[in-house]
């Protein structure tokens, strides 16, 4: 079982757990170890601003990749989640007391990255009133007063129970709200036992009435078990609460504790997947077996706001062109 760096067990609900097999990963997962020089220079940004990130915490394949360009998903509120979910290789506990000084710290590492686009996500903290809504709050305006040009995209918990937890972020305007329902309703019980599927639902929902143009977000995994027909009810149910953005991605088992793969999508069900959630009217999706809520999410924002941009804009000729350009002067 994995320690956490005070050598307390990284996942003490899972000790004593019978351990899963761990499966072969095919070769269209398999990921190169990091090397390049800008990566070690992200790496040590985030050292210097005391910072954790998602990436490391969690173990993402990506973290080569993303590093070497500067790309790091910043996790607040410390490293201790008080949930327990069995797909997730962060450390589960009792958190303490929030750093005052975090917000402040991000600020800095995002202006002294360069970041065009930054994803702040953070543990699960049920033990705070407001389940740590106005800490993300005081991140984006850290993030706004360092570097104004910047856009932010959060990716939250579900906020179960907090009553005015999404009023809290939304008022503090990040560009992009995020919130993975990680999996199919069927499989909450075993996969994510502390949450619940139509709770996560209502508060994409909820942002939306609380600022229709604030673009949504959400993702599932893949590969726990789910059938192809439970993927295209979540896909209806996001589009219900009309959340712009999917994303799609394979599970990887972090460690034998952690819930079995049940099997490995291949890149061709992915494309399927993409197609699919297209027609039903999603303005970005993105579906690959490496896909993760904040990989590549720079290019993919510019993507998501022409695509918006491009839905909006009334074609040559079109009577609503007139309309929409009345009281504009040159």
């Amino acid at each position: 079982m994995a320690l956490t760096t005070d050598n307390r067990l990284r996942h003490p609900e899972k000790a004593h757990r019978p351990d899963n097999p761990t499966q072969r990963k095919p070769a269209w997962i398999r990921v190169k170890a990091p090397t390049s020089d800008t990566y070690h220079e992200t790496r040590k940004i985030i050292r210097e601003n005391n910072l954790r990130t998602v990436c490391e915490e969690a173990a993402c394949p990506n973290i080569g990749e993303c590093w070497s360009k500067k790309h790091a998903t910043l996790m607040i509120m410390g490293a201790l989640c008080t949930r327990a979910c069995a797909f997730c290789n962060v450390a589960t506990g009792k958190p303490g007391a929030l750093d005052p000084f975090e917000p402040t710290n991000v600020g800095a590492a995002v202006a002294r990255l360069g970041l065009a686009h930054v994803v702040i996500t953070s543990v699960d903290r049920d033990d705070l009133a407001d389940g740590g809504a106005g800490h993300f709050a005081a991140v984006i305006q850290a993030i706004r007063a360092a570097t104004p040009d910047t856009t932010i995209e959060v990716l939250t918990p579900d906020f179960l129970r907090k009553d005015g937890a999404a009023e809290t972020v939304v008022a503090a305007k990040p560009d992009v709200f995020n919130h993975n329902l990680e999996t199919v309703p069927r499989l909450y019980a075993s996969v994510r036992p502390g949450a619940r599927y139509f709770n996560s639902l209502r508060l994409l929902d909820r942002v939306k009435q609380l600022d229709p143009a604030m673009f949504t977000k959400s993702g599932i995994m893949v590969g726990l078990g789910e059938s192809g027909v439970e993927v295209l009810q979540v896909m209806d149910d996001l589009r219900a609460a009309d959340v712009d953005f999917l994303t799609i991605g394979q599970y990887l088992q972090p460690t034998p504790k952690h819930h079995v793969v049940d099997r490995f999508v291949t890149p061709e069900e992915f494309k399927r997947f993409e197609a699919m959630a297209y027609a039903k009217g999603f303005l970005m999706v993105s579906a690959s077996p490496l896909t993760r809520s904040s990989y590549h999410a720079g290019e993919d924002f510019a993507r998501l706001r022409a695509a918006r941009e491009a839905l909006l804009l009334p074609a040559p000729g079109d009577p609503q062109l007139a309309l929409s350009l009345r009281g504009f002067t040159a």
